[in-house]
C-alpha cells in the first residue's frame, strides 16, 4: 500500500513509471516493433533498463517506494486481470491432447531447469525464474513467480532477457520449419499444438501461427493460440506449488536458512477466480469467443498497462552491473531449455497428441 506521510512522493514515482509506460505502448504501435511482435511489456523494461543505465542517479530517493509499488501490488492486480483473456471454454475447444502435452513440456521445464541450473552453478532463484518464464508464459510467468520467489529485481530482468531472445527466434524459426518440410511429419492439429506448448510468449505463439497459417484456414493458428492459453492457466497451480516448496528455504539476514511461514500468492488464486467469472459472463452473454464478451478489450488494455508498468518499474532497477553480476550462465541454460522445447517438445506432442 502506499505508505502514509509520504504518499505525494510515492505518487510521483508511480507517475514516472506510467509516464514510461505510455511511452511504450506509443513505441510499441511502431511498424518495425510490431513485425517483431514485441509487446509493451518488453519495450517498457528495455525503456527502464535504458534509465537505469544513465539518469537513475538522479532520480530523487523518496520516490523508489512508488517504484517498488509498482513491482509489487501493481504487478498483482496485473496478473489477477490476465485471467479475462481466458475461459473455460477454450480448454474444452482443443480437449485432453493439448492439456497433456501442455503438462509434460511445463513439467519437464521446470523440473529440468533447476535440475540444470544446479549442474551450470546459478543460483537457486535465477534458475527458477528463468525456468518459470521457459514453461509458461514468458515475460508474464516471469512477473507472476517473482513476488513468490522474492528475488532481486535484476534476476526478473536477466529471466526476462532470455524469453525475449529465445522467444523471438522461435517466432521466425518455427514458420521456417514449417515451410521446409521440417515438420512434415505432423499433422496441421499437431503443429498447432507442439507451436502452442513450446513457444513463449502469446505473441510468439500469434506471430508464428499467423506465418504458418495466414487466414487459420488449418486451424493451426486458432488451435495453437487456446493450446498457449491453456499452459497460462497453469501458472496459478505452478505458483501455488513454488510457494509451498521455497516457504522452509528462506533465507535470514545473516545468511543462514530458516524455515518460514507459506507465503500463499493469492493473485493466482484471483487468476484462476477471474477465469471462472469470464467462463460464466461468456455463458451468460451468449460470446462464442473471449473478445466477444462485453468491455473485454478494455479490461485486456487496462491489463496489458498495468503489466507493462510492472515490467518498467522491474527495468528501472536492472543496471549493467548487475548483468555482469549474473554472467552468462542464464542465457546458457535458456538455451538449453530451448533445445529441450524445441526437439523434446516435437516428440512429446507425436507421442502424446497421437494417444488421444
Amino acid at each position: 500500500m502506499l505508505e502514509k506521510g509520504n504518499r505525494a512522493n510515492t505518487l510521483h514515482g508511480i507517475l514516472l513509471i506510467a509516464l514510461f509506460s505510455f511511452a511504450a505502448f506509443y513505441i510499441a504501435g511502431f511498424p518495425f516493433v510490431k513485425r517483431l511482435s514485441l509487446s509493451p511489456l518488453i519495450v517498457g523494461i528495455v525503456l527502464g533498463m535504458l534509465y537505469a543505465n544513465s539518469l537513475r542517479n538522479r532520480l530523487p530517493e523518496t520516490w523508489v517506494p512508488g517504484i517498488r509499488f509498482c513491482t509489487k501490488q501493481v504487478l498483482r492486480w496485473g496478473i489477477v486481470l490476465y485471467g479475462f483473456r481466458l475461459t473455460l471454454t477454450q480448454v474444452a475447444a482443443v480437449g485432453l491432447p493439448a492439456v497433456a502435452v501442455d503438462l509434460v513440456v511445463v513439467a519437464g521445464t521446470l523440473l529440468g531447469g533447476v535440475a540444470l541450473g544446479r549442474l551450470l552453478g546459478i543460483d537457486r532463484d535465477t534458475a527458477l525464474m528463468t525456468s518459470t518464464g521457459s514453461a509458461i508464459c514468458g515475460a508474464a510467468a516471469v512477473l507472476g513467480a517473482e513476488p513468490v520467489v522474492r528475488c532481486e529485481g535484476y534476476k526478473t530482468a536477466v529471466a526476462v532477457s532470455t524469453v525475449v531472445v529465445f522467444g523471438t527466434l522461435s517466432m521466425f524459426l518455427y514458420p521456417v520449419m514449417y515451410r521446409t518440410g521440417l515438420l512434415g511429419g505432423m499433422t496441421d492439429t499437431e503443429v498447432a499444438v507442439y507451436t502452442g506448448s513450446t513457444l513463449h510468449e502469446v505473441a510468439h505463439v500469434a506471430g508464428a501461427g499467423n506465418a504458418m497459417d495466414p487466414t487459420d484456414a488449418l486451424g493451426i493458428a486458432g488451435v495453437a493460440t487456446i493450446t498457449k492459453m491453456i499452459r497460462v492457466m497453469l501458472l496459478a497451480p505452478v505458483l501455488v506449488v513454488m510457494s509451498l516448496l521455497l516457504a522452509g528455504r528462506r533465507r535470514t539476514p545473516g545468511g543462514a536458512e530458516a524455515r518460514g511461514r507459506i507465503a500463499v500468492p493469492w493473485f493466482a488464486f484471483g487468476f484462476l477466480g477471474v477465469i471462472c467469472l469470464n467462463s460464466l459472463l461468456q455463458y451468460v452473454c451468449g460470446a462464442e469467443s473471449v473478445r466477444e464478451i462485453p468491455l473485454n478489450g478494455a479490461v485486456e488494455y487496462l491489463d496489458t498497462f498495468l503489466l507493462t508498468m510492472a515490467m518498467t518499474a522491474l527495468g528501472t532497477e536492472t543496471s549493467i552491473d548487475k548483468f555482469r553480476q549474473a554472467g552468462a550462465k542464464p542465457f546458457v541454460l535458456a538455451g538449453l531449455l530451448y533445445v529441450w522445447l524445441v526437439v523434446g517438445g516435437y516428440f512429446v506432442t507425436k507421442g502424446l497428441v497421437g494417444m488421444f
